[in-house]
């Protein structure tokens, strides 16, 4: 019987990360959770020279809801996980499998990870250029931690502010500006705020509310350029009719929030297929390379990709399992063959799918998440806007913009004088889209029963106005929430998760956050978590001081508490 020397080997299975964000972050706290033998060597290249910091928290930051120092997350402490921060990738060759950093350092590897993220894009009017990194002062795009401190300093002395893009982005800013105080205009070129989530009705509803709060809104209008006087902004003249001059807007501060472009020019430089972002199949492998995935916002997968951060970190859960499962195969199972690749490839044969596969998958999965593409994403495609006490959310079938379905139902309730629109689309018994906005009670509902697809009631009228599902209640009330209630939506962290927490010790925030990765998210269910820990290690507390009351008992009965 022969012997292969090389079985049972194990030389560390090397992956380099490049990207040190939200995505690659969690890619890399994924991979050491998952890598219990040691059988991962992982190297992350980030080009800030911060701890990952949580980028959907940006806007908070600008409203002074939330200090910078509350909105970093929780780090890799392994011993095996190398984080070189403030260290770009500038090349990679892909045929010695080395990434070279812009230090000098080279960095060989067995499965590379393109987590490079996505860039602020410029809308293209005089007066900004085209590099984001070199804009006029006073102008600023919210991308990065850098930019969320020079807008909130700006904010000082500046006499009024402009916030182009009425996105969701756009309507946090110019909330948190208007909430500090500073006269601020919102600028957007469709009829509405939020009008890719939002259809007519609810987009009046949420424009009638920021007016409300103290913004001005300008729909329908679009920016002709930044007036710039002596290398510093000063206003915004806005497009006017044919041969008319447009009104012009002044202002000291200028934020841009017109979207983002995926950054994917490491990636071209490689030769690798790029089209609006780093062309990958189901297995998120890149199409020229198998050895190269790519996820976030820089990835461009069969399914589509709505720039949310939960599906860059649903990406990173699936690509970790993938990861690891090829570290403990045999090194010569998943060397670059040297034969010619057949023409037909189908996903999971090892390399990344065929030209003629792609396209099938592409054009048979064109809703995100539908049965055709192998990915569910649903709860990955929940919108929510971050602005005190104005509510808007939208989730799955939402918009004006979708086509009709066969057998969906739609239910609204619209109540502008209550600042108040709610949608309900239900399909096969569950809900499957929804729009809230001025209702968060109803909009916690509706999140609960899509994510977790509840049954809609026999009358599905009572979704716009009725609880559905258990959520997370106040913190004050916990003794009232069932065990599997989601008390973090972003993370999936549910009551139970967060009481096994506290029974194993866990007695603050950044304990259970460590753990669990609960407040990681949005951020919204940071007063629950908290108030949940504080109940928790009292009653933990309150049980220690029973005589003969054993600690696993006590975290035994607030588990079944209902």
């Amino acid at each position: 019987m022969s012997h292969d020397p090389q079985e049972g080997l194990r030389v560390p299975h090397r992956v380099v990360v490049v990207g040190h964000g939200m995505v690659g972050a969690r890619l890399a706290d994924e991979l050491s959770r998952r890598d219990v033998d040691g059988a991962l060597d992982v190297t992350v290249l980030g080009a800030e020279p911060y701890e990952p910091y949580n980028r959907v928290l940006l806007s908070d930051v600008v409203a002074g809801r939330t200090d910078v120092a509350a909105i970093g997350m929780p780090t890799v402490d392994d011993g095996r996980t190398r984080v070189l921060r403030g260290t770009a990738a500038v090349a990679v060759d892909r045929d010695a499998r080395v990434v070279l950093g812009d230090d000098g350092a080279r960095h060989p590897y067995d499965h590379l990870v393109l987590a490079t993220g996505a860039t602020a894009r410029l809308p293209a009017v005089p007066g900004l250029g085209t590099d984001p990194t070199a804009l006029p002062a006073g102008v600023h795009a919210l991308r990065t931690l850098d930019d969320a401190r020079e807008v909130v300093a700006a904010t000082v002395n500046a006499p009024r502010a402009v916030v182009v893009g009425g996105g969701v982005l756009g309507v946090e800013v110019a909330l948190g500006l208007a909430g500090r105080g500073l006269p601020t205009t919102l600028v957007h070129g469709a009829d509405a705020p939020m009008d890719r989530q939002l259809g007519g009705e609810a987009g009046r509803v949420l424009r009638a509310a920021l007016q409300a709060e103290g913004v001005t809104v300008r729909t329908g209008v679009r920016p002709d350029e930044v007036l710039v006087v002596g290398g510093r902004a000063v206003g915004v003249r806005l497009a006017g009719a044919v041969r008319e001059p447009g009104e012009t807007l002044g202002a000291g501060l200028v934020v841009l929030a017109c979207g983002t472009t995926p950054e994917t020019s490491l990636a071209r430089r490689a030769g690798l297929a790029v089209e609006r972002g780093v062309v990958v199949g189901p297995d998120l492998a890149s199409v020229t390379d198998p050895q190269v995935f790519a996820v976030g916002d820089c990835a461009q997968p069969p399914e589509g990709s709505r720039g949310l951060v939960a599906e860059g970190w649903d990406q990173a859960r699936r690509l970790a399992d993938a990861l690891v499962a090829l570290a403990a195969r045999p090194r010569a199972a998943h060397r670059r063959p040297d034969r010619p690749r057949e023409h037909l490839r189908l996903p999971g044969d090892g390399a990344g799918p065929s030209m003629a596969v792609r396209l099938g998958t592409l054009l048979s999965s064109r809703a995100p998440g539908g049965p055709a593409s192998g990915v569910d994403a649903r709860g990955t495609d929940v919108v929510k806007v971050k602005a005190g006490p104005l509510s808007v959310v939208a989730m799955g079938r939402c918009g004006s913009g979708r086509a009709p379905v066969p057998g969906e139902r739609t239910l609204r309730l619209a109540d502008p004088a209550a600042g108040r629109y709610v949608e309900a689309v239900v399909a096969d018994g569950v809900l499957v889209g929804a729009t809230c906005v001025g209702d968060a009670r109803v909009a916690a509902d509706l999140t609960a029963a899509y994510t977790r697809r509840t049954p809609v009631p026999a009358d599905p009228a009572f979704l716009l106005l009725t609880p559905v599902a258990p959520a997370a209640e106040p913190a004050s009330s916990p003794e009232h929430m069932p065990d599997d209630a989601t008390v973090c939506r972003c993370n999936g962290v549910t009551k139970h998760d967060i009481a096994a927490c506290v029974a194993d010790g866990a007695s603050t925030q950044d304990d259970v956050a460590r753990a669990t990765r609960a407040t990681t998210g949005c951020g919204s269910c940071t007063e629950a978590v908290c108030g949940l820990v504080d109940w928790l290690t009292a009653a933990r507390a309150e049980g220690a001081r029973r005589p003969g009351a054993a600690l696993g008992q006590e975290a035994g009965a607030v588990h079944s508490s209902v």
